[in-house]
């Protein structure tokens, strides 16, 4: 296959630049696509060519497959990169390149539609001896008998679409009584966010750690992985902070959730980047959850610790390229971990922020990456992502790359939005963080702006003894009430663009 020469990179902010960086380390040229608040962002100026394709909506310009192939075609390009989000994950969108002649930077269509189906993935895992929640086999279609096996397998269970993610048409079940409601309620969701009402049962884990791996493989079927990272600090099931390696594996189950991830690649034939994702239980039990045939938000984590620019390798696979080493041969060093700076008000639920970025000073130093998107001077919209940056930081252990992450965090200067800085600063000073002992519920579990305020001004037995009364007192009922609110809001389009 001959080399890429010109690449179209179908997305916009960090991960448009993030490529764009690759590809010129490689001598690849690059064009950007750009909607009308876009036209003067970082990406844009990066770029080597940049083409309009619509205005602000998703839907009128990053999201319109017949724009990007017009882009593709008239700039020259001979490739494609998806980033995430948009159309990293449209089957649709990677077939029509195939059919164009187009090289899309990522895996094979059927592997996209194969992984993007939940229930059809449950299938192939069962088939590839991956372990995953007990539930129903494939999409519910008689109420009756999806009652008596959530019955059969107990209570608390999951609804979730078989299309869906992010949180989107996902319903936790802790009543029976509830269940036909709740079925009722995803399947309507779903329909809605995905056009697909389909859903499926699955037991729902308590105090379950998110931990996913990192895969890649090459056209010839050779498959590593490159370690796990944790990603059990999320809000609305999306994540935050993410850290490399985890803190709860032991050298045993990491070698065996390993293995389970290159099965499941190969189980579907994957070829490039993508990310298996496990739930593990407290009993450090593993689960399948789901397969990102993408690259990931939080990738710059993996290549913190592992010395691989996986994007540059993602381009050595789609032009046929081997992959160069073995699974022997990919050592993790040191510790890695990225803090998420969203546009958002963390007193106030996490709800978007918007405005002018007045001030944006970024900090530096020994063991320091920040992948921004937005420049001081930009105005931060509703219309995308709210992500101003990911700041990352890396160590040669944990307790180093925290103290690292806390100092930059003091470093970075952000004016004219609220951001996720004082939450990601409480989160790393949490006794339940520094201990690695913490789950996906950490957020309705610890935090509120009263348990924030008191971090900073009180000591961990005062503050433990707090959250503790905040928890009895419903913290977790007021921020499912806020989240209902927050779902009535005109926000809901933002929410839409979000990425995992």
């Amino acid at each position: 296959m001959p080399k890429i020469k010109k690449v179209l990179i179908a997305n916009r902010g960090e991960i448009a630049l993030r490529v764009i960086r690759s590809c010129k380390e490689k001598n690849i040229q690059t064009v950007a696509v750009y909607s009308r608040p876009d036209a003067a962002s970082p990406h844009v100026l990066a770029a080597d060519e940049s083409v309009f394709i619509g205005e602000a909506a998703s839907s009128e310009s990053y999201l319109v497959v017949d724009k990007i192939i017009r882009a593709i075609k008239e700039t020259g390009c001979d490739a494609v990169h998806p980033g995430y989000g948009f159309l990293s994950e449209n089957a649709g969108f990677a077939q029509r390149c195939k059919d164009e002649g187009i090289i899309f930077i990522g895996p094979e269509p059927d592997a996209i539609d194969l992984m993007g189906d939940k229930t059809k993935a449950r299938e192939l895992m069962a088939k590839a001896n991956v372990p995953y929640p007990p539930g129903t086999e494939s999409a519910m279609k008689d109420i009756d008998k999806a009652r008596s096996i959530a019955e059969e397998i107990g209570y608390p269970v999951l609804i979730k679409a078989a299309a869906g993610g992010g949180g989107k048409g996902m319903r936790i079940v802790h009543d029976p009584a509830d269940f036909d409601k709740s079925v009722k309620a995803a399947k309507s969701e779903a329909k809605n966010a995905f056009g697909d009402d389909r859903v499926y049962i699955e037991k729902y884990l308590e105090e379950p750690r998110h931990i996913e791996f990192q895969v890649l493989a090459d056209k010839e079927g050779n498959t590593v992985h490159l370690y796990e990272r944790e990603c059990s600090v999320q809000r609305r099931h999306q994540k935050v902070i993410e850290e490399a390696p985890s803190s709860v594996l032991t050298p045993d189950l990491r070698k065996e959730m390993g293995e389970a991830a290159v099965n499941a690649a190969k189980a579907c034939k994957y070829v490039g980047a993508g990310t298996v994702e496990f739930l593990v239980d407290k009993h450090l039990n593993f689960y399948f959850l789901e397969m990102n045939t993408r690259l990931q938000v939080e990738h710059p984590v993996t290549e913190l610790i592992t010395g691989l620019d996986l994007v540059s390798l993602q381009i050595d696979i789609a032009e046929g390229e081997r992959l160069p080493f073995t699974q022997k041969d990919i050592e993790a060093n040191g510790h890695a971990i990225e803090c998420r700076v969203y546009a958002e008000d963390p007193s106030d639920n996490f709800l978007p922020s918007t405005g002018l970025l007045k001030k944006h000073r970024m900090p530096s130093g020994p063991g320091i990456r920040v992948d921004a998107g937005v420049e001081e001077g930009q105005d931060v919209t509703i219309n995308y992502d709210p992500m101003i940056s990911k700041l990352c930081t890396h160590a040669p252990d944990r307790k180093s790359a925290i103290k690292r992450m806390l100092r930059a965090l003091d470093e970075y200067e952000i004016a004219g939005v609220r951001t996720t800085i004082p939450f990601c600063k409480f989160t790393l000073q949490h006794e339940s963080f520094t201990s690695g002992k913490y789950d996906t519920h950490f957020v309705q579990d610890h935090y509120t702006p009263v348990a924030d305020e008191l971090q900073k001004n009180s000591n961990p037995e005062v503050i433990s003894v707090v959250s503790s009364l905040l928890k009895l007192r419903g913290n977790k009922d007021q921020t499912n009430r806020k989240a209902a609110v927050a779902a009535e809001s005109p926000a809901d389009n933002w929410w839409k663009n979000r990425t995992k």
